[in-house]
């Protein structure tokens, strides 16, 4: 699923192309998504400006004046400039077509996204208003993870990727984070001291920093606006790297289930 880094490296590429352009049209080609693509969403869209684009987790944003657009890729989901003379493919759900020809399309395969539309203040929108504080933000600290955490007995890498404790971390990241921050995967979050979650959100910011740098993480489906792959998963510590030995100490990094999800530690680093 594209995390933080990907969503954020994609609004990124389109700010500069989109940012005060007038949307001509938008085609909706399968609104079955994981909710429905709203039925008039067509007619909302046409004619609007697109004022900004921000990021909340990990939906995008495009303030429209009237409405604000929103758009999650869900599992395998990428959102890019498209080429207006290919024709669009299977998976291509949704266009946004602007006035100076410009095509932004979605593709989503699995059909997890969310295109919806949503008029007033988008942070109380029902799928936003608990998101809890952004990783770069100035309320996301030690001192918070330690506060949210006192009666939470779940492990620490469940905790992180609960958004409502912190937006848009999920599996790659929180693995990797805990890796920079010396923390096992398995530690109850109620357990760990605040000077060691200052050291984790620490960790967490630097881990996202680096990857947006890097373009994200491609490792099936995506790619940014531009359509260039992500280069972070060259630069992973952990993920993936079941059986090979530890960036750090040459210990061998385990792979455990947790849940649904694989996680990746060294057992010699993280305690």
């Amino acid at each position: 699923m594209p995390e933080l880094p990907e969503v954020e490296t994609t609004r990124r590429g389109l700010i500069p192309l989109l940012t005060n352009q007038r949307i001509r049209h938008a085609i909706v080609r399968n609104g079955a998504l994981r909710l429905p693509v709203p039925g008039n969403l067509p007619q909302l869209l046409a004619g609007a400006l697109i004022a900004g684009i921000t990021r909340r987790g990990k939906y995008l944003l495009f303030d429209c004046g009237v409405g604000t657009l929103i758009l999650h890729l869900g599992m395998s989901g990428r959102l890019w400039i498209a080429n207006s003379t290919k024709p669009p493919e299977p998976h291509d759900h949704f266009d946004l077509v602007l006035e100076n020809g410009t095509v932004v399309r979605l593709r989503d395969p699995r059909r997890f996204g969310l295109v919806l539309w949503h008029k007033g203040d988008p942070a109380r929108h029902e799928l936003l208003a608990d998101i809890g504080p952004e990783p770069f933000g100035p309320e996301f600290t030690g001192a918070w993870l330690y506060r949210t955490t006192r009666r939470r007995g779940a492990a620490i890498k469940h905790v992180l990727m609960d958004s409502r404790v912190v937006a848009g971390v999920g599996n790659i990241y929180a693995n990797e984070a805990l890796f920079r921050a010396r923390i096992h995967p398995r530690t109850p979050a109620r357990r760990i001291g605040e000077k060691r979650y200052e050291l984790l959100a620490q960790a967490i910011r630097e881990t996202l920093k680096i990857a947006i740098d890097a373009g994200g993480s491609t490792l099936r489906d995506y790619v940014g606006s531009d359509g260039q792959a992500g280069n972070f998963q060259s630069r992973f510590s952990v993920y993936d790297r079941a059986g090979e030995p530890c960036h750090r100490c040459s210990a061998s990094i385990r792979i455990i289930r947790q849940g649904q999800r694989s996680t990746f530690y060294c057992s010699r680093c993280q305690r």
